[in-house]
């Protein structure tokens, strides 16, 4: 088997228990059981166990997002409609709402904290380039850090919505989008406004020298970027 084969089959295997069990220790154990898998290769897979097999769950849900909105002809919408879709698909593609329950459990214990920002960040950086995000600047970090909020705040009201079609979440969805551009059309506002705009331009000059020495992630594990020059 390869390590894809053996993550595809834990993952299955531990849709069973996860619902009763959360992301443990006894979950993944039952899971390599039923999967056939042994000690060996599973602990290659998933060196930490649970956690490891609990991100690699959220990681094929992006993946599965990725692959729904690559086959989704885009080009009718506006921007900010292409950023609510991307988020609804990636809670659509979700088949047990259980599983993230217990994942927003597992990763709100401090140990795991690091690992659940990291994967939210992930998702939104994904979001981001599958509809074609190019900015190379500071844009590269106030577009994911504002939409990691957003989807961070969009799936816990949908982990507690019971409306039919989950219709109250993508109307709460809607509302953040549209705050969203409230903020970036004040801000546009502000700059365009004479004595407005003299005041922001002093602090904005000395953020922008600052962060124009930080560059987008450079691959996979960077969360969310690096830095380049003396510090």
């Amino acid at each position: 088997m390869t390590d894809t084969d053996i993550k595809e089959r834990m993952l299955q295997a531990a849709s069973m228990h996860v619902p009763f069990d959360g992301w443990s220790e006894v979950t993944f154990k039952a899971a390599m059981e039923d999967a056939d898998v042994s000690p060996g290769l599973a602990r290659a897979a998933f060196p930490r166990g649970a956690v490891d097999l609990a991100l690699a769950f959220h990681e094929a849900g992006d993946k599965a997002m990725v692959a729904s909105l690559e086959q989704t002809d885009l080009s009718g919408l506006r921007y900010s409609e292409r950023v609510t879709l991307a988020v609804r698909t990636r809670l659509e593609v979700i088949e047990d709402k259980e599983m993230v329950r217990r994942g927003m459990t597992l990763f709100s214990l401090p140990q795991y904290a690091g690992d659940g920002a990291q994967a939210l960040w992930r998702t939104a950086d994904l979001i981001w380039a599958t509809l074609g995000d190019t900015s190379r600047d500071v844009n590269w970090y106030t577009k994911r850090a504002t939409l990691s909020g957003v989807y961070g705040a969009t799936v816990l009201y949908w982990l507690g919505d019971e409306s039919e079609g989950h219709l109250n979440t993508w109307s709460f969805l809607d509302r953040r989008i549209e705050d969203v551009m409230r903020i970036e059309k004040l801000k546009a506002k502000t700059r365009d406004n004479r004595l407005l705009g003299r005041l922001v331009r002093g602090p904005e000059t000395i953020m922008n020298r600052v962060l124009e020495r930080m560059r987008p992630g450079g691959g996979p594990n960077d969360m969310p970027g690096r830095w380049s020059g003396p510090i």
